[in-house]
């Protein structure tokens, strides 16, 4: 049985409470924190009977092992990890679906990031390599803002085989990657889609590569090579997203 985890920061431990309150064990306060800010997630907390306890911040700097905790921090129960059975059961739910492959993406600051991207533009799940990517920890919840309650967050034992697996159930898949001939800006982005993204130094690995239908960059103008996953992530989903909606 895994181990309880910690959530903290004001937007992920509200977004906590509103969909997942049931992970909820124990809540820590900053002492003499009761501003508006706080004010309705304590509300969240009463309705489903958990009583903060008040904390030091060196406390809650501690159980955090941050200082951007802002003043609130929950010990949850982990969350139940999505598999490739739990995507079919999405896919067999959804017409057209909008999905995020990221292949590599290791730092949890990038795949809060991306997350977050990904509730924005509507995305209906996200799909990582099980053991080549960052986990749903407290950091990712905390840059994800929420979104790491809001968007599925598959985890898949083999990448390739996923992605084979998509395109059978008609999902057209872009994959970026520097080199690429066609631009974000040419390609078709509607329709049943998965945009694949490689981690920012190294890119897609070889067999994500080639297991995409396509392969598309993003125009470059300046000297900078490359952006940053999480930026990278954004453009292109926001692009798919206007298409989408025209």
């Amino acid at each position: 049985m895994k181990k309880p985890e910690l959530v903290f920061g004001i937007h992920a431990v509200t977004s906590l409470f509103e969909h997942s309150p049931e992970r909820v064990l124990e809540m820590w306060l900053l002492n003499g924190r009761q501003d508006e800010r706080i004010r309705p997630l304590l509300a969240l907390a009463d309705a489903i009977g958990i009583k903060p306890q008040m904390a030091a911040r060196k406390t809650l700097d501690e159980k955090a092992e941050s200082t951007q905790h802002q003043g609130i921090v929950v010990r949850v129960r982990s969350a139940k990890i999505l598999t490739e059975n739990d995507l079919e059961a999405l896919l067999d739910k959804t017409d057209t679906p909008f999905l995020l492959i990221l292949d590599g993406v290791t730092d949890p600051h990038n795949l809060g990031a991306c997350l977050r991207n990904a509730d924005a533009a509507g995305v209906h799940g996200v799909i990582v390599p099980k053991d080549n990517s960052a986990g749903l920890t407290a950091s990712v919840s905390k840059v994800a803002c929420g979104a790491a309650e809001t968007v599925p967050l598959f985890q898949v034992t083999n990448l390739a085989r996923t992605m084979k697996q998509l395109q059978e159930r008609g999902v057209w898949i872009v994959g970026t990657a520097g080199e690429a001939d066609s631009t974000l800006y040419q390609a078709n982005l509607c329709g049943s889609l998965a945009i694949a993204m490689g981690a920012e130094e190294k890119g897609l690995r070889r067999l994500s590569r080639e297991g995409c239908d396509t392969l598309i960059s993003i125009p470059m103008a300046g000297s900078v090579s490359s952006l940053n996953v999480s930026v990278a992530t954004g453009i292109c989903l926001f692009e798919a997203v206007r298409q989408r909606q025209a």
